[in-house]
């Protein structure tokens, strides 16, 4: 490995995870050697570019029951493909270039992976999201 590979490992968070065993498929081993240590460490980031695209879509969805925030943050990185673009520049610009290679042999499945995993986390943090309805 490079400097910016070790860099790069040395930095993210360890992540307990189910053993990784020999019956874990590619895709599964990648998400939870990778994407997730990856998504945890940019976790804040993603929180505030978030907060972001909220304000450039005037705050509506503070006004929104909780039940439609969640949905409202599945459907803006479902459809919005510049922001998805964006959230998956985050995560991919932290991959060592053996991850990279690896991830581009299957990236169309690793993408729908990382994407689940960002709406997951972004829902399960609805608490930083609340703290800025107060402000409004």
């Amino acid at each position: 490995m490079n400097d910016r590979s070790d860099s790069l490992l040395k930095v993210r968070p360890e992540i307990k995870t189910t053993q990784l065993n020999a019956m874990m498929g590619n895709d599964e081993r990648f998400q939870n050697e990778t994407l997730r240590p990856i998504i945890k460490f940019q976790n804040l980031l993603l929180v505030e570019v978030f907060k972001n695209y909220i304000k450039k879509h005037k705050n509506a969805f503070y006004e929104f029951s909780l039940e439609k925030r969640l949905e409202y943050i599945e459907k803006s990185i479902q459809k919005d493909i510049k922001f998805r673009n964006s959230l998956k520049g985050m995560i991919i610009g932290q991959f060592t270039v053996e991850e990279y290679a690896l991830y581009i042999q299957n990236s169309s499945a690793l993408n729908k992976r990382m994407m689940n995993m960002v709406i997951e986390r972004l829902k399960d943090q609805m608490q930083l999201l609340e703290n800025e309805a107060l402000a409004y």
